[in-house]
């Protein structure tokens, strides 16, 4: 029998069932408050990230503070993301906080590493990672790729590319119908899910290369290997032991 390989970037949504067919037309002008904060959020990102560039050189340990904080801003941005136009799959409005809100649809856990490599803390971010950067690139569009290959200030991912193309065409069927087709809402969230262990690779928050793998749907592999029976979707960060997939049923 085959196992999932659990990664330690795991992100997990709910799709909510009563979407507005018209909302979507004004998010970009709700979530500005949050574009501001995360501008300067993704500021403070960024200077961690060199400072935990070279902890990890000398240590080979990521500061836990430095990396819950940086943990907290992808957090943030997928939050925001997932209501606005990465994925549109809530219009329950993003809390303003770095931590985790369980009774939010949208959720992000790093899982923190115990020990970093120092050699490739060198090379991994920019050189290891061009393959997927490349896929990065076609499926967020080319802002997302500079953001993520320059050390940019703002993280947004919908630049134009297949994820935001997606979430226009689920828009208007959203419009047209009042329902988000769920087929395509599985396909959205595991191209932000690849887009978002990019992101958790590059910014040196764990060793272990990005899976090749599409991974849709609105429960992450890794939560469903790492949850124990009985554990609610919704609240992905509380497992207590190992089980395979295949052993419990789990709802997107």
């Amino acid at each position: 029998m085959t196992v999932t390989t659990a990664y330690p970037v795991r992100v997990d949504a709910r799709l909510d069932p009563h979407l507005s067919r018209w909302l979507w037309l004004v998010k970009w002008v709700l979530a500005i408050p949050h574009f501001i904060v995360l501008l300067a959020l993704w500021i403070a990102f960024c200077v961690v990230s060199v400072i935990a560039f070279f902890a990890i050189l000398l240590t080979a340990h990521y500061p836990r503070k430095m990396f819950d904080f940086n943990v907290g801003v992808l957090r943030w941005t997928w939050r925001v993301n997932y209501y606005a136009y990465s994925t549109l799959g809530t219009d329950r409005y993003p809390p303003f906080t770095l931590a985790e809100v369980t009774e939010y649809p949208a959720h992000l856990k790093v899982s923190y590493p115990e020990h970093l490599s120092r050699g490739l803390v060198l090379v991994k971010w920019w050189l290891l990672a061009l393959p997927h950067l490349l896929i990065v690139g076609i499926l967020a569009g080319g802002g997302a790729w500079f953001a993520v290959n320059s050390d940019t200030d703002d993280y947004s991912w919908t630049g134009g590319g297949l994820i935001g193309l997606l979430v226009l065409i689920a828009a208007i069927v959203l419009a047209v119908t009042g329902r988000y087709p769920r087929g395509l809402y599985d396909f959205i969230l595991g191209l932000n899910r690849w887009v978002l262990r990019v992101a958790a690779y590059t910014a040196l928050m764990t060793d272990a290369y990005p899976p090749f793998r599409l991974d849709t749907g609105g429960q992450d592999p890794a939560t469903a290997v790492l949850a124990p029976t009985g554990t609610v979707t919704g609240e992905p960060d509380r497992p207590t032991r190992l089980t395979r997939p295949s052993d419990h049923a789990f709802p997107s």
